[in-house]
């Protein structure tokens, strides 16, 4: 499926924006960008693309690449924004169980944790906001295997691994950055529908909206990462982005159900940073010149400055993909170039 391209000033932004774009990356203050496009009211109306070293989960190091706009990309941890989509999915489906679920029930192989009171407390809705108040750091370097993302693909069994951690926080309580989680929800999703999450994610959201070359990384027990593996390219994560700013519609037809995603925009808990979070997406507050203060913007967040930006009130995306794997302040250039290039430049 083509892209219906716009100038930007008919969709209601600065004519100059790609002027600006030029100046901002030839200033050197943006990092290793790989690609960034822009879409408002599904039409693409910025693209750029950019010549980088990259790398590929549990690949390594990939050389120097000439990207495009379909080039096959790391997203991380936007990952996790995906799996969010795909358990709301399944939930309007009745395929998985509910917010208020005891997440040990959907493991019966794990009898002696479903036994312990408190770990019945750790629901499906304290994953999906990560306050499940289980022991997890993910704050070491992903190549150090006290990580405990990577110390989960080691583990023999990556579910009960997590299942398994200590308790160091009443459920609800306090958000803990957690990979663990997300591979919890991504369990619940092959357990209730009977597919892999591959085929789940192809069947339901990919070919919905046309998106046929995706690749996602399994680990050595032949479990798909849900929190850190899925590949796209970037006018591919934009058509998941255009989608979630049109209220979850592509054509007429309705891919994710907008309650859901009123439900997982909702602020549920607060960032160790300091931001807002709601069910998987990072939610902030911003104010291009033709809005309100205060708008609400919603993100996924992925290491190495991997970034999709929605502006549902104004039917705005952002996909910003970067090489900076592993490195303080990667999000910076990203994050600049949403505040200072696209958001300032709508004027309409």
């Amino acid at each position: 499926m083509d892209w219906m391209r716009s100038e930007p000033d008919s969709q209601g932004f600065s004519p100059d924006i790609a002027e600006k774009l030029d100046a901002m990356v030839s200033g050197g203050t943006l990092g290793a960008i790989h690609a960034i496009a822009v879409c408002r009211h599904g039409r693409l109306v910025l693209e750029r693309y950019f010549t980088g070293n990259d790398q590929q989960i549990a690949v390594g190091d990939l050389g120097l690449i000439a990207f495009t706009g379909e080039r096959l990309h790391d997203l991380r941890s936007v990952t996790k924004s995906i799996v969010g989509l795909l358990y709301g999915i399944a939930l309007d489906r009745g395929l998985v169980p509910g917010l208020d679920a005891p997440i040990v029930d959907s493991f019966p192989e794990y009898a002696d944790l479903a036994a312990d009171p408190a770990r019945r407390r750790l629901t499906v809705a304290h994953a999906l906001d990560m306050t499940l108040g289980l022991e997890w750091d993910e704050s070491l370097p992903y190549t150090d295997a006290r990580n405990s993302e990577i110390a989960m693909e080691f583990a023999p069994d990556r579910y009960r691994f997590t299942l398994d951690r200590p308790i160091v926080a009443a459920p609800g309580a306090r958000w803990i950055y957690s990979g663990g989680a997300v591979a919890l929800l991504g369990a619940l999703i092959e357990r209730g529908s009977g597919q892999r999450l591959t085929a789940f994610a192809q069947d339901n959201l990919f070919t919905p909206l046309g998106i046929t070359n995706s690749e996602w990384f399994a680990g050595m027990d032949g479990n798909y990462s849900a929190a850190a593996g899925l590949r796209l390219g970037a006018l591919d994560l934009l058509r998941i982005g255009a989608m979630l700013a049109n209220g979850g519609r592509h054509e007429g037809r309705t891919v994710v159900p907008a309650a859901w995603l009123a439900q997982s925009w909702t602020p549920r808990t607060t960032t160790s940073w300091g931001q807002a979070y709601g069910y998987l997406w990072y939610l902030d507050s911003a104010t291009p010149p033709a809005f309100a203060a205060g708008t609400q913007s919603v993100a996924g967040f992925g290491n190495g400055g991997q970034r999709l930006f929605v502006l549902p009130e104004a039917g705005l995306a952002c996909v910003v993909l970067a090489g900076l794997y592993d490195t303080s302040g990667a999000e910076e250039g990203p994050q600049r170039l949403w505040e200072q290039l696209v958001l300032p430049n709508l004027i309409l």
